[in-house]
């Protein structure tokens, strides 16, 4: 008896799993395994957002009446020399950084957070280019991290970062103090042999190898961070930096025409070392947002 009605039972539950043809006993795969070792390090201004950030940001803070449109003088004076040579000085950088802490003295720090996103949706997302974009997604698809590397401050460099779904910003650090700007820096303009020092610190901290990690940048000025990792790619890339990528082999990527932004493809070389690194991950595990 106990046979016949285990019988039963399990024709009922047979005839039942052919009525629901939509039933998969098999989970749906998870995302790829993370790439432990390796990451990715996107420069900002004219390699991931056109022209540069703090102006953007300066546009919107002028909008909102932190300070005049007069004051943007020497900010926009410096942006189009930026975009006629496709140079950045050291010493514009950093008196540019430098005036900008010092017109938001005194504010509170989660205000300028808050006006930062507001200014992201506005102005930055925009010009965002979309072939560096599509380069950084490469990059988490093969679960591996993907920092923003940038003398622009961190909470701006932060808000980009997060809205644009990557692992974190090393950024110019603004000193606070019980959440108010004091209008000082907490070292140094993040900028030139600096960001080498930062991405070094940062792997450390990791555990990432360099060897296995990528650098994007427009400028000259990055060569210390190009020089640190294992792969390096000039994106929109300066005159002298253009020379020296070309002298060393690194692939150039120019997205600053129609013509060659339409030529946007991910880079085989690219895609296949960033694949190759997530299938080589034997662990995987979630990565912190910072």
């Amino acid at each position: 008896m106990l046979a016949q009605q285990a019988s039963a039972v399990a024709r009922d539950a047979s005839a039942a799993a052919r009525r629901e043809p939509d039933a998969d006993p098999v989970a749906a795969p998870g995302p790829p395994p993370a790439d432990l070792t390796a990451a990715a390090f996107f420069d900002v201004d004219n390699t991931l957002v056109q022209g540069s950030s703090l102006v953007h940001f300066g546009r919107g803070l002028a909008a909102r009446k932190y300070f005049t449109y007069g004051d943007m003088a020497k900010f926009i004076y410096a942006q189009a020399k930026f975009q006629l040579t496709g140079r950045e000085n050291s010493e514009d950088v950093a008196e540019g950084r430098r005036k900008a802490l010092a017109f938001i003295e005194g504010r509170s720090t989660a205000e300028l957070i808050d006006v930062g996103e507001e200014i992201y949706d506005e102005i930055i997302a925009d010009k965002i280019w979309p072939g560096t974009r599509a380069l950084a997604q490469m990059h988490l698809d093969a679960g591996q991290q993907v920092w923003l590397v940038t003398a622009t401050p961190y909470e701006l460099a932060e808000t980009i970062a997060r809205r644009l779904g990557f692992t974190g910003a090393l950024g110019t650090v603004a000193e606070s103090i019980d959440g108010v700007f004091t209008g000082r820096l907490v070292g140094d303009i993040l900028h030139g042999v600096g960001k080498a020092h930062a991405v070094r610190a940062l792997a450390i901290r990791e555990g990432l190898n360099l060897k296995r990690c990528t650098a994007y940048s427009d400028s000259y000025n990055d060569v210390p961070m190009l020089s640190l990792v294992g792969t390096a790619v000039a994106i929109n890339p300066d005159a002298d930096l253009r020379v020296l990528a070309r002298e060393r082999g690194w692939e150039i990527r120019d997205f600053r025409t129609a013509r060659k932004a339409a030529r946007i493809g991910v880079p085989s070389a690219l895609a296949l070392g960033a694949v190759g690194g997530a299938l080589a991950a034997a662990v995987s595990r979630r990565h912190e947002h910072h």
